[in-house]
This record gives structure tokens, sequence and C-alpha cells, in this order.
């Protein structure tokens, strides 16, 4: 385990690092979560930390949401500076390409007006 920093110490770095969306501090006094708005933001955090050990508990997977939107996701649980981490970043994703003949369709409906 590493050498505990203070909250603000670590806060501060977290902020020269990466740009997180969002900090919640857990009343636990042991862990923090950070989230952020890509998972490439997420992963370059991870790595600026100095914390891309392949054995490090993470977890990806892709899914779709209750309104049919595609995301990925990924979560992060690394320990930093004495602090238990819990990291994650959601990105919506593009369905497939529309096939050319439903371009075709859809222009021909928004020229007719």
């Amino acid at each position: 385990m590493s050498t505990r920093k203070s909250r603000r110490a670590v806060m501060a770095e977290l902020l020269l690092l990466a740009d997180p969306k969002h900090i919640h501090t857990h009343g636990d006094g042991v862990s923090l979560a950070f989230d952020f708005d890509r998972i490439a933001e997420l992963r370059s955090w991870l790595h600026l930390a100095g914390l891309n050990d392949p054995d490090m508990l993470t977890a990806e997977r892709t899914g779709t949401t209750d309104d049919g939107r595609p995301y990925e996701s990924m979560h992060a649980y690394p320990t930093w500076h004495g602090w238990e981490i819990y990291a994650y970043a959601k990105e919506y994703t593009t369905g497939p390409d529309l096939d050319p003949a439903t371009v075709d369709r859809l222009s021909a409906l928004a020229v007719a007006g």
C-alpha cells in the first residue's frame, strides 16, 4: 500500500493530471470516486498517475440503455496515494451506419418536405 496523502493533496494532483466530470468523497474516510466523460480520459489518468499495472482490477462492458442508446463503460479500482479509488467512465456510442437505401429514402423525404 502506498503512503497516504491528504485528501486535498490527492485532489490537487488529480486536477493537475486530469479533468474529471465528477469527484465524490465517501464518508468512510478511505475511498474516493472519480467519473470521467470518456474512457480515453480515464485511461490517460491511469497512465499519468502511474496506475497502468496490468494486474489492476478493471472492468469494461458494452450495453444498451433502457431507451435503446448503446454505450461503453469502464471501471478501475486502484489504490492511489493510500486511497481506494473508484474510477468510472461511460460514453454513448452510435449505432451502425444507415444502409444506402435508407439514406436515399430519408433524403427523399427530407427534400419533399
